[in-house]
């Protein structure tokens, strides 16, 4: 049997009320994921478990690497069902870390199999699971219907077809998918297939045309639903003056390689300009920093972007962060702001400054996001509630997403409720702060799910 029980991560009898009185029903939206839409639009049933468990997930693929598992049964030619095995033999032992319970969560919420994850189980779990996505012909409707959620907004490259979210949204889905407007290919002018992506916009011959058709896509967007908009950067970079991004721009277009120094120039400048144009539509931006990208090389030209070669950058960009949340906010162009940093020791750096820029047009204007990618887990989730509550209020906190590929990482919802209902649980059972559980758990719903539909416009 499965060593989760249902006071899992729940310390105190109190955290067990207020988990399952205000969080555990309480319903999902998932405001970045990394989920395929045209897999939600055509809605086919699942063969076996590696195919929506393990295809895709790079969060699995990093934990075999580090046990030492030959590619060939990650991302390599191996069969479903021997990656599958490989993966539960590796599962087995690795205590502590989330996907340790996460997938056996997923297993139990999802599959009704509680049998506990390991070499001696793997054979049996394969056989229940895939018998279980026969009989209940298993989809990804399904599966999201299950999760209990009612938005998800993906990410998409501003250049991607559209048309894709109309199609769903004739479907008639208990939930709803929009997009999430992303520029990082277009920012990101060092990289060696940046013409090839500039090109699918067509003809670009200079920064006033790049700057306009980036608005033109950006309505595109807003035309499907599009709420929210991402950024990712290593770390923030000083703000350009156009006429210096310009030459570094035609620079590329024509062809040459620009230096690195040059690069984060650009990016600095585009930055600035995206808030701007957020702002202008009153797009909610999530501004990630702190990913050290593709250091693996090998491995980048063997399998290309995302597939588990990033870490943790040391990257301390606090004073250009600064001056970028200044500069838009002295122009009345800050746009509501969800700052996801990577690096924990940034934590109360972040969370100070962005207090400096709350607005009264909106409970927590400026967010500091969820715990994310490596600090997503019982660790990183609890200093960052810590760091929260110490320098902010956590009653206008917009809550968890799953940053994820997988249509199975919903159970991190609530993996963060218990979290976070044993933070407060703890606090309460101390005499730290109010023992009114009905206030507690309004706040609780909120942080849950209300938060930030509210945010978001929803």
């Amino acid at each position: 049997m499965s060593y989760i029980k249902n006071n899992f991560l729940l310390t105190n009898k109190t955290a067990e009320r207020l988990y399952f009185s205000y969080a555990k029903d309480m319903p999902i939206f998932d405001y970045h994921c990394h989920l395929p839409e045209k897999q939600i639009l055509e809605n086919k049933p699942f063969n076996d478990i590696f195919e929506v468990w393990l295809a895709g997930d790079h969060y699995k693929w990093r934990l075999m690497r580090n046990y030492g598992i030959n590619e060939e049964f990650i991302t390599g030619s191996a069969s479903n069902k021997e990656k599958f095995m490989t993966y539960c033999r590796v599962l087995g032992s690795a205590f502590g870390n989330p996907l340790y319970h996460w997938s056996q969560v997923e297993l139990k919420e999802f599959f009704g199999c509680e049998k506990e994850i390991n070499a001696e189980n793997a054979e049996a779990i394969w056989d229940e699971c895939n018998a279980y996505i026969r009989e209940n012909n298993i989809t990804p409707q399904k599966l999201i219907e299950q999760s209990n959620v009612t938005h998800l907004c993906t990410t998409n490259e501003v250049f991607d077809d559209l048309s894709t979210f109309g199609k769903i949204a004739e479907k008639n889905y208990k939930f709803k998918v929009i997009p999430a407007f992303r520029a990082d290919k277009i920012m990101n002018i060092e990289a060696e297939k940046y013409l090839e992506f500039l090109g699918k916009l067509g003809t670009v011959e200079n920064l006033d045309v790049l700057e306009a058709k980036l608005e033109e896509r950006l309505q595109a967007f807003i035309s499907v639903g599009a709420k929210a908009a991402d950024i990712a950067l290593q770390s923030v970079y000083p703000i350009t003056e156009k006429t210096q991004a310009e030459t570094i721009f035609k620079k590329r277009i024509n062809g040459e390689n620009v230096t690195e120094k040059e690069s984060e120039l650009f990016k600095g400048y585009l930055t600035y300009f995206l808030f701007k144009l957020y702002a202008k539509y009153n797009i909610a931006t999530e501004l990630h920093i702190g990913a050290m990208r593709n250091n693996n090389s090998i491995m980048l030209k063997k399998l290309g972007l995302d597939t588990g070669f990033d870490s943790i950058a040391e990257d301390n960009s606090i004073k250009y962060m600064s001056r970028l949340f200044d500069r838009l906010n002295s122009e009345n162009a800050l746009p509501k702001t969800i700052v996801f940093n990577l690096n924990p020791k940034m934590n109360t750096e972040i969370m100070t400054l962005i207090g400096c820029f709350q607005s009264d047009k909106a409970r927590g204007k400026i967010q500091y996001g969820p715990a994310w990618w490596f600090l997503d887990n019982k660790a990183g989730m609890e200093k960052h509630l810590e760091d929260l509550t110490a320098t902010g209020h956590i009653a206008t906190f917009v809550g968890m997403l799953t940053d994820s590929r997988s249509l199975l990482s919903y159970p991190r919802h609530h993996y963060f409720r218990r979290i976070l209902c044993n933070y407060l649980g703890g606090m309460m059972e101390r005499g730290e702060m109010t023992s009114n559980e009905e206030l507690v758990g309004n706040v609780i719903r909120n942080i849950c799910y209300y938060n930030s539909i509210r945010y978001f416009d929803l």
